[in-house]
């Protein structure tokens, strides 16, 4: 099962990662993107992946912990 950490050093809060992915990010009161889940349910992987992809500091990590 996978794992996704948001670095707060790298995220300026542009909201990318829950505009692909709601399920999983959300942006916080101080303008941050974190996660609301411990692991990634597979059905939501490919978004995960794609909203990693999709920012644009790269401040989103994805751990496969198969």
């Amino acid at each position: 099962m996978e794992k996704v950490k948001v670095s707060k050093d790298l995220c300026i809060g542009c909201g990318a990662c829950q505009a692909i992915c709601p399920d999983v990010f959300e942006i916080q009161d101080d303008g941050l993107a974190t996660v609301y889940v411990d692991e990634i349910p597979e059905e939501l992987e490919s978004d995960v992946t794609d909203a990693a992809e999709g920012c644009p500091t790269g401040a989103i990590f994805i751990d496969d912990e198969e």
